[in-house]
């Protein structure tokens, strides 16, 4: 018996393992804004499922009834919801020719999506800089010193990220400037690197640039 159970717990961890991996990346900002998007619940999970084939299975163009059967909605609310996608341009059916074999088909393209995710974040950037416009002296877009950082332009799941760190957690810009400026002199220019500098900064109750840098000198000097 005891065998049994343990081999079971071991079985519920592999596959506890196996779901977390095989998960699906959903921008938050489309779960935050899909109703700015007049997009309904039904349609919102019909995208879902178009991301999850596309995406993660590979699948470009899945039928009508590969969508149907994973949904509980009625086909024709189904088929009434895909129709409305498309109709206003969340996503688009494209035409594609295989350069290998010369032969057309047809897939779906969510570049539409994914534009119309992008504008709600720079609309939630020009709301916050227009309720909160810079000083003269402050340090500049926010933004734009990240993306001369990076050397490259930020894509829109980043800037989400910034926006997340201004306006949930509270970081101020000169806070996060500070963690971006640490992520630089470590050689770790990455998203994930600076929010746990300001993870780690928050548990030490550090709200500014300037106690920023004195919690970093007394952590190297005590290396």
């Amino acid at each position: 018996m005891t065998f049994h159970v343990s081999q079971h717990k071991l079985q519920r961890s592999a596959l506890r393992q196996g779901i977390k991996e095989g998960s699906l990346s959903i921008p938050y900002i489309l779960l935050r804004g899909y109703s700015r998007l007049h997009l309904s619940e039904l349609d919102m999970m019909l995208l879902l499922h178009l991301i999850a084939f596309v995406d993660k299975e590979k699948i470009q163009f899945p039928t009508i009834q590969e969508l149907q059967e994973r949904m509980s909605a009625p086909p024709e609310l189904v088929i009434s919801s895909l129709q409305k996608l498309l109709k206003e341009k969340i996503i688009l059916i494209e035409d594609h020719k295989d350069e290998e074999t010369g032969i057309h088909y047809e897939r779906y393209n969510l570049d539409p999506l994914y534009d119309k995710i992008a504008d709600l974040v720079l609309d939630e950037q020009l709301k916050r800089m227009e309720e909160h416009p810079a000083e003269p002296e402050g340090s500049g877009n926010l933004f734009s010193i990240f993306e001369q950082e990076f050397a490259r332009p930020l894509t829109p799941m980043e800037l989400e990220t910034i926006s997340g760190w201004l306006d949930q957690d509270q970081y101020a810009e000169e806070l996060i400037l500070a963690a971006l400026k640490e992520a630089v002199f470590a050689g770790k220019i990455h998203f994930r690197y600076i929010d746990r500098i300001l993870l780690e900064w928050g548990r030490n109750r550090i709200q500014t640039a300037q106690q920023a840098k004195e919690f970093t000198q007394r952590f190297r000097g005590s290396r």
